[in-house]
Order: C-alpha cells, then sequence, then structure tokens
C-alpha cells in the first residue's frame, strides 16, 4: 500500500533550497518515489492560510519512506535543509481502496 510524504515548505535561503531540491530529488526517485504535488497554487478552504509550497510524494509503501528518510542518499540533503528551508514533514499510509 503506498505511502505519502507531505511536506508543507518555507524556503528560508533560496540558493541553498535549490541545491536542496537537486539533492532531495535524487534520492527521491533513487528510493521509488515520485513527486504528485511540489508546489503550484494553493486555496485554503478551511482553516490558516498555508505561507509555504506544499509537496506530496508517492512512495510504494511506509518502510520505503522511512528508509528514503534515513538513507545515506538524503543524509545530505536532510543535513541542508536544517539551513535552507523551514517545513512540517509527515508521513501518511494510504487507506485500501473500496470496491
Amino acid at each position: 500500500m503506498e505511502a505519502y510524504v507531505i511536506s508543507e515548505v518555507e524556503a528560508l535561503d533560496p540558493e541553498l533550497f535549490e541545491k536542496y531540491r537537486e539533492l532531495a530529488n535524487a534520492a527521491v526517485t533513487k528510493h521509488g518515489g515520485r513527486y504528485i504535488v511540489r508546489g503550484g497554487v494553493i486555496e485554503t478552504v478551511e482553516g490558516e492560510n498555508s505561507t509555504g509550497r506544499i509537496v506530496i510524494i508517492a512512495f510504494p509503501g511506509m518502510e520505503a519512506a522511512r528508509e528514503w528518510y534515513r538513507s545515506a542518499e538524503y543524509a545530505e540533503a536532510l543535513a541542508l535543509s536544517r539551513r535552507a528551508l523551514k517545513r512540517r514533514l509527515i508521513f501518511v499510509r494510504g487507506a485500501p481502496q473500496s470496491p
């Protein structure tokens, strides 16, 4: 069952943010992830307005998402993220489809 990594991101340093995106993209791809949403126009229907970008990545399963996050391939991007961006990051297991 697919799992999703959902992130609300605010860039703190545009140059570092672009470097983070390059590194993260390579690690996501290597771990079987695919971007579903990467930025785009946000329309708030309920709750507080978002001040950042929304990113949604699908992985084959929750373990694949966890492996990506803890991987050596993502380590450099993760370290860079501390200076490049501010974010909220959550993992969500997909629900089984009803017939």
